[in-house]
């Protein structure tokens, strides 16, 4: 029960002028099936994000820890103008070893090694794209 409830924090999305952000928690597959995700987004997921999966259901969260800058679906996410937010340990200053939460643009996130991201207590919250660049896709 108590890791339902976790997951669930962070299976949400979010729209505001601008901007759709979807939790990290939710796999692909839960995002199909969801009833609060707009059918752009399923037609998205669909259409560029699963067929370089090859059947895995992974969560946003693991896609994006562990994408490498390479692929169509990180074209996909760039065109998106995706940005991700993130709570990282802060390593140096009076408050050293509490976690920080950043928001950098994807093709910044990604110069940070899987290693790294765990050395630093990586832990990905949400994903924000652009509703603009959405509609043009």
């Amino acid at each position: 029960m108590a890791e339902y409830q976790e997951n669930r924090d962070y299976k949400y999305i979010m729209q505001e002028l601008s901007t759709l952000y979807i939790g990290a928690k939710y796999t692909y597959d839960e995002m199909i099936e969801a009833q609060e995700v707009p059918f752009k987004v399923k037609t998205l997921i669909n259409t560029y994000i699963k067929p370089e999966l090859q059947g895995e259901d992974l969560s946003i969260e693991s896609h994006f820890y562990y994408m490498d800058g390479s692929g169509f679906a990180y074209q996909t996410f760039l065109q998106l103008k995706t940005r991700v937010r993130f709570s990282i340990l802060r390593d140096k200053g009076p408050r050293q070893g509490s976690y920080v939460t950043k928001m950098e643009k994807l093709q910044d996130f990604i110069k940070m090694s899987p290693e790294e991201k765990e050395a630093r207590g990586v832990f990905i919250q949400e994903i924000g794209i652009s509703k603009l660049a959405l509609m043009m896709l």
